[in-house]
């Protein structure tokens, strides 16, 4: 029989992308469980803790609380989903959260466009040369609605501080 493959922490966070010390508290608070010791008393991983730790790091990136992870680490990998229900509406109602953030984001890098693009106006002083920038460019900005609260939020933030303004 072949014997398992087994990873040092070292290796579990370079394939993971996870830091040796987020392993060890996710360890420390029952996210993970406790992971085996050589001799040695150095901690070895398996395949399938890796699996786990990269769902981990996958969720976080969303931005869920590590609370709201737990369950979801108990539900085997084939499992089929309409087996569990309260997961799957606690995934939909994270992913709304999610595309509504993503619009919020989008909506702040439109005004950012908007600002650099009038920036760049105002540097250039003409509108001969407004045009020509127009005409020499490859693809026009699509206009995007920002609210007046967005604009002057953004207006007054810009014009605190240095000084500079876009």
């Amino acid at each position: 029989m072949k014997e398992e493959q087994t990873f040092t922490i070292k290796q579990t966070a370079k394939e993971t992308g996870i830091s040796e010390d987020t392993i060890r508290y996710y360890e420390k608070i029952a996210l993970l469980p406790r992971a085996e010791r050589k001799d040695n008393g150095h901690r070895i991983y398996r395949q399938e803790d890796i699996d786990t730790i990269q769902l981990l790091s996958c969720m976080k990136k969303t931005g869920m609380p590590l609370d709201e992870m737990r369950p979801f680490l108990a539900v085997s990998t084939d499992a089929d989903p309409a087996e569990y229900p309260e997961l799957v509406e606690l995934l939909r109602s994270h992913r709304e959260n999610i595309v509504s953030q993503i619009a919020s984001l989008q909506q702040v890098v439109d005004f950012i466009d908007m600002k650099l693009e009038k920036g760049k106006y105002r540097r250039d002083c003409s509108d001969e040369i407004q045009d020509d920038v127009s005409d020499n460019r490859m693809e026009e900005p699509k206009s995007k609605s920002i609210s007046t609260v967005q604009m002057n939020y953004f207006s007054v933030s810009a014009g605190m501080g240095t000084g500079n303004h876009l």
